[in-house]
């Protein structure tokens, strides 16, 4: 329930800083005076997109907050889930806007992102205005409505998780379908594409070793000379350095006993002797290893060209991506083979969940179905009091192909008269009969859903007198149910039969133009009833009539 609305620097509104009532209020006002500001600040608390235009001329600042007594609804939950601290005596939403643009929203006082307000508005708050009416011609709103008197969350739930997986399946036989056809007009290629990359017997690592073995062979001759040069200055008998470390190191080791120094630089010099040598033999060993084959050059560069050719016309860089590509081609031409099997497999599953959508599809249908006929009972109930007295209201269930919903069409079907036959009522119902149509399921779908608060805005469009007051008694039986209903009228008949009254008022000032909204004690509700009546001119018959209403 609404317990308290602060409003700042909203558009016309100062400072509004109002206490609210459980129950059924009703807020009345001229035209213009405000009242669509006051629902607008609302929608900024329900997560609606803000405009720094909302703020009060020269503020920098626009600040909505509203309490929140929660205490007889279940809905702890959520702030758990979003980790938000709950109180459940006094919940706490704001709103802030600044001049330059930036919106931030809090739920008490914990920062939060605006989807997460927007889904705990809609737990709190219900704001029918005239526009909402146009949702009769919708038949998801009619379907939602069917669905919520049935209370049918648990097996919708079970049905859209079962479509789900058959509308996956269904794709994913469709794309299998796709491919094959493709992969079988393709199959000549494909199996062109691998014998060629087969009958080639890539090994990985091999370009490497071809490359470099090519360039060996290429320079045979350079090579060949520097390994005689290096060997023979290493080896060579008279100038081989191997054999000059070596002459030098026994002269060392000749003076080692009379000169303890000349022993150690001869130990140090046997072991870069000893790897030396290793060095000069490595040298001989490979100059002997090199020779020169003109055809073993040409079958390595034939071979380094045919994978060449091969990287170019796969485009690709190397040759463990050319045995990637032999593999892949690999499995399509098997999926090609057994692509019958796999598709009887995936079509037999689809088949499958689709016999157990159609069977959670067909529970469905029976628990709207009998939701229906209650529905139609009751707003039959509920609508001939409203000055339908030959009033009839049907629900057509219809079956259709499997949706997300379920295989159900359902359409309201209405009649004022006798003599008109039943009709969608978005077709034949007039604006004041839509008007009743939609508190009546309102006060319906109220019985059903624990919403804390609904707001009425003009719901009264189109009718008076008694069929005003009566709608007035369908909104107090709804505020009777742990619910708050607030009425925005222009009906003397709704606004007396308020538990609460509250009165929207424009004035000029020296700053400007300021809307507020008092709550009216009982000699002022009588004198704002009259002037309802009566118009500014407010005669004693009007006041009469007020206190007459009010006693209603």
């Amino acid at each position: 329930m609404l317990r308290q609305l602060y409003i700042k620097n909203f558009t016309l509104i100062d400072t509004l800083d109002i206490q609210l009532h459980p129950g059924f209020s009703v807020i009345t006002g001229e035209t213009g005076a405000g009242k669509s500001i006051i629902l607008g600040a609302i929608g900024l608390l329900l997560g609606q997109r803000a405009d720094s235009k909302a703020l009060k001329q020269g503020a920098d600042k626009c600040v909505v907050e509203a309490h929140f007594d929660l205490s007889r609804y279940d809905m702890k939950a959520f702030f758990d889930d979003n980790d938000i601290e709950f109180d459940a005596a006094d919940t706490i939403i704001r709103r802030e806007l600044t001049a330059a643009g930036k919106s931030r929203a809090f739920i008490n006082d914990t920062p939060v992102a605006l989807q997460t307000l927007k889904e705990l508005g809609e737990q709190l708050v219900d704001i029918h205005s005239q526009h909402k009416n146009l949702l009769l011609r919708q038949q998801d709103f009619q379907l939602s409505v069917v669905d919520i008197i049935a209370g049918d969350d648990a097996q919708t739930k079970t049905y859209k998780q079962a479509f789900e997986e058959y509308h996956k399946a269904c794709l994913q036989l469709e794309k299998m379908e796709d491919d094959i056809e493709q992969n079988r007009q393709n199959a000549d290629f494909l199996k062109f594409q691998y014998d060629e990359l087969t009958n080639a017997r890539l090994t990985d690592g091999e370009q490497e070793e071809l490359e470099q073995k090519s360039e060996t062979m290429t320079h045979a001759e350079d090579i060949k000379g520097a390994l005689y040069e290096a060997g023979n200055a290493l080896s060579g008998e008279d100038t081989g350095a191997v054999q000059a470390l070596r002459t030098a190191m026994n002269a060392l080791k000749g003076i080692g006993q009379v000169f303890p120094a000349a022993a150690e630089l001869a130990s140090r010099m046997d072991s870069t002797y000893i790897e030396l040598k290793d060095i000069a033999q490595e040298v001989n060993g490979n100059l002997d290893n090199i020779d020169f084959d003109p055809s073993e050059l040409d079958a390595v560069n034939a071979r380094l060209d045919r994978i060449y050719d091969l990287q170019k016309k796969y485009r690709s860089d190397t040759i463990a991506g050319l045995i990637a590509l032999q593999e892949e081609l690999r499995q399509k031409l098997s999926a090609i083979e057994n692509s019958d099997d796999a598709l009887e497999e995936l079509r037999a599953k689809c088949q499958q969940l689709k016999t157990d959508c159609q069977q959670l599809a067909g529970t469905l249908t029976r628990l709207r179905t009998k939701a229906a006929r209650q529905i139609e009972k009751e707003m039959q109930e509920r609508l001939i009091p409203l000055g339908m007295p030959n009033v009839r209201f049907a629900i057509k269930v219809e079956q259709t192909a499997l949706g997300r919903n379920g295989q159900d069409e359902v359409q309201f079907l209405f009649s004022a008269n006798t003599s008109t036959p039943l009709q969608p009522v978005s077709q034949v119902a007039s604006g004041g009969e839509v008007a009743r149509v939609m508190l009546s399921l309102k006060a319906m779908i109220s019985g059903a859903v624990k919403l804390p608060t609904i707001i009425f805005d003009e719901i009264d469009t189109g009718v008076s007198g008694r069929v005003a007051e009566q709608m007035a008694r369908m909104m107090q039986e709804m505020g009777m149910a742990d619910r708050q209903v607030i009425s925005i009228t222009h009906l003397p008949q709704i606004a007396a039969l308020g538990s609460n009254h509250y009165k929207v008022t424009k004035t000029e000032s020296a700053d400007g133009t300021i809307s507020t909204m008092t709550e009216l004690n009982q000699d002022e509700r009588i004198t704002e009833i009259a002037q309802m009546l009566s118009g500014s001119d407010i005669t004693e018959a009007a006041i009469r009539n007020a206190k007459e209403l009010l006693r209603t």
